[in-house]
């Protein structure tokens, strides 16, 4: 009886020996696979304005705890994206290089195709630039004086329904009116940030605050400082008048 049981203890601990070899290997190798990371690299130098293809892009282990921000761990998910900043080769790509991102300013606010940010020197609007906020709706007025003559002064509501990006009520110096005043970039067509630079290098910028329900666009009549004193009020418009750019819907 002894001489049967000493060969079957030992075919059993062989299998248990392989057995625990066996278990150690599969699960530590998994253990492994799954902690390891990887993250997306450059396989050459891409250029911007570059369509990334898969043969773009590689992955390589990555030996930190933790991704950097933005980085991609599959290629699948960049392909087909653009980037709008160049990229050397072995150098990863983050989301903040990709052109669908580009647009995207510090505040949130998307730049999107056909607008675009303008700032301008903001006067006489201390009590509304302590109001404005990233996401405010203003409307733009200048202010001009008509051939250095005070009386003849001008005010009219150029561009309306813009929107507030950033707010900088730190005082900036103006290189055109050598006076100090806050700046606000503002969401523009190109149209609207033409007429807005212009106001700022030849006049005088105020904002006016407006309900975000409130998407009045009407025309503006000029105002005259001499015909305001007359009690006449309003002024009939110039011969020229300065356009209230119709916003893109």
């Amino acid at each position: 009886m002894k001489k049967n049981i000493v060969p079957l203890l030992g075919i059993a601990f062989v299998v248990a020996i392989i057995t625990t070899i066996l278990f150690y290997t599969l699960f530590i190798g998994k253990t492994k696979t799954d902690g390891e990371k990887t993250i997306v690299v450059a396989t050459h130098d891409i250029a911007p304005g570059t369509q990334l293809k898969a043969t773009d892009l590689k992955v390589i282990p990555w030996g930190a705890p933790s991704m950097p921000r933005g980085a991609y761990s599959k290629v699948s998910d960049l392909v087909g994206q653009k980037v709008f900043e160049g990229t050397s080769d072995g150098e990863p790509i983050f989301a903040a290089k990709l052109a669908s991102n580009a647009g995207m300013t510090k505040t949130g606010i998307v730049i999107e195709p056909g607008m675009r940010a303008v700032s301008v020197h903001v006067t006489d609007s201390t009590g509304v630039m302590e109001l404005l906020r990233p996401g405010n709706k203003v409307d733009a007025q200048v202010v001009a004086t008509r051939n250095g003559n005070y009386p003849d002064s001008e005010l009219r509501t150029v561009v309306t329904e813009l929107t507030v990006i950033l707010v900088n009520p730190l005082n900036e110096t103006s290189t055109q009116t050598h006076i100090l005043a806050p700046v606000v970039t503002l969401l523009a067509t190109p149209a609207e940030a033409d007429v807005l630079a212009l106001g700022d290098s030849a006049g005088r910028v105020r904002l006016t605050l407006r309900n975000p329900l409130d998407d009045d666009r009407s025309q503006r009549t000029s105002v005259i400082l001499t015909n305001l004193m007359k009690g006449t009020g309003l002024a009939a418009p110039p011969t020229t008048p300065v356009p209230v750019v119709p916003k893109a819907k």
